[in-house]
């Protein structure tokens, strides 16, 4: 997985019933647009995150 600032991380519910969450990258910490990423969620919270599978990049078209 590659991202770069700006794009968003949707993360997909691992539960029935849980929705989708989408989450800003602020931060890209690893080489070359690798994991892990600085990410902060529509509800303000921020945290350092490895997506899994269950993750998709959208990039940023600014």
């Amino acid at each position: 997985m590659q991202a770069s600032v700006g794009d968003r991380l949707l993360v997909h519910g691992r539960i029935v019933g849980q929705g989708d969450r989408t989450a800003e990258i602020v931060e890209v910490l690893g080489p070359d647009g690798t994991p892990p990423y600085r990410v902060r969620f529509e509800d303000g919270h921020e945290t350092v995150m490895s997506p899994g599978p269950d993750t998709v990049v959208k990039p940023f078209h600014g």
